[in-house]
């Protein structure tokens, strides 16, 4: 006998993934599978082994691009370019050019950061800000979704 499962206890399955921040769950019983997994890992877990001490995390130095991120979002004053449409994510202006811009560059108002191919149109994205740039959120050649966030932009001072 195959066990009966409805739609409400599989959302029940996947609150419990997002409450507990788990990347897969999997559940066998009875002849019955189901394996639920998220694109995001779950946060790594550290605890003593043998009674030694945790890993320290390492605060970024004030040169990394790390510290451009966490510091901007503490302060909320990141500016995000967001995806003006639905299309692919290019980085660069063809397969072999280097890329617009990289994590810790300066970035100009006006300036190319990424291309976005939609049917077959390619679409120039700029900078509205000067700053530097502190996140790249997409990889290149992935497709994105309109409003989704593409980079974040440390204000110039």
């Amino acid at each position: 006998m195959v066990p009966k499962i409805d739609f409400d206890e599989i959302n029940k399955f996947i609150k419990l993934l997002e409450d507990k921040n788990l990347a897969e769950f999997e559940l066998e019983v009875e002849g019955f599978k189901i394996k639920l997994a998220r694109k995001t890992p779950a946060a790594p877990v550290y605890a003593p082994v043998n009674g030694a001490a945790a890993p320290a995390q390492i605060a970024p130095s004030p040169q990394s691009p790390a510290f451009f991120a966490e510091t901007a979002e503490a302060q909320g004053s990141a500016v995000y370019v967001t995806s003006p449409m639905v299309g692919t994510f290019y980085r660069a202006p063809a397969p072999n050019a280097p890329p617009f811009v990289e994590v810790g560059e300066p970035a100009k108002k006006g300036q190319t950061l990424c291309i976005v191919e939609a049917m077959k149109l390619m679409n120039e994205i700029e900078c509205e800000t000067d700053g530097i740039v502190s996140e790249i959120f997409v990889e290149n050649g992935k497709p994105v979704e309109f409003g989704q966030r593409l980079f974040s932009i440390v204000p110039s001072a």
